[in-house]
């Protein structure tokens, strides 16, 4: 492993980990207005990490995807959270469930980071956000335990009669109650489903539903964030 004290720069800087026992595809997209870092997707094997630098102000997603197999010109399939059969997303954000970190690196009229790890989506491998240094009050994003060994029949995803996900209320029900939708698309009228209990009681750093700002969202200041998949639990 590299020590973190190499990195220190004047940029904002994510170290991305992997600490599961197989190896994880991470996808990158960037929100509207904002480069796809990375090439959208790269592979890390266990125990392997690597440092993206990010522009100020970056705003975007990363995403674990697993069970990948790609030829060599980069063409293939992943298991979970496939963006179109293709190592390097390039702009796509691929098929949930999956375990979403989300992030703001500071606005035009806010210097504070805003970063979260979402369970709307669903879940499929565990994941941390946290800041290196960056003060007093810096928050810790993550959903750190295997929702998979635990998700409701009706919300799992299987592979070959493995659980490889498991799926929100909202990707499950396809509802507008349940995504937050329609005439539900505000703090007052949606509310946690039991699905989003179950998901907030195992994960309470991580959002569980669309609207779950208390639970989910971090701030901080810091250069540099390590992000891990399958953290230590």
């Amino acid at each position: 492993m590299w020590g973190l004290c190499a990195f220190i720069s004047n940029g904002i800087q994510l170290i991305i980990v992997n600490n599961c026992k197989e190896s994880v595809w991470p996808g990158i997209l960037g929100n509207d207005g904002h480069p796809t870092l990375a090439e959208g997707g790269f592979h890390l094997s266990n125990g392997e990490q690597t440092v993206i630098e990010v522009p100020e102000r970056w705003s975007g997603r990363i995403w674990p995807r697993q069970g990948c197999c790609f030829d060599q010109s980069g063409k293939g399939s992943c298991q979970t959270r496939d963006c179109a059969g293709r190592l390097q997303c390039r702009g796509i954000g691929g098929v949930p469930p999956a375990t979403i970190v989300e992030m703001t690196l500071g606005t035009a009229n806010s210097a504070l980071h805003y970063y979260d790890v979402s369970l709307v989506d669903g879940f499929n491998v565990p994941v941390s956000m946290v800041p290196v240094g960056g003060g007093v009050g810096c928050g810790v994003a993550a959903c750190e335990a295997n929702l998979n060994i635990c998700c409701p029949s009706t919300l799992a995803v299987k592979r070959q009669e493995k659980v490889v996900g498991c799926k929100s209320a909202c990707l499950a029900a396809k509802s507008d109650k349940y995504c937050c939708t329609g005439e539900f698309a505000n703090p007052k009228r949606c509310k946690p489903t039991i699905f989003a209990h179950f998901f907030n009681v195992i994960c309470p750093r991580a959002y569980s539903f669309a609207y779950d700002d208390a639970s989910g969202l971090k701030t901080c200041r810091a250069s540099q964030y390590l992000i891990t998949f399958c953290p230590p639990h």
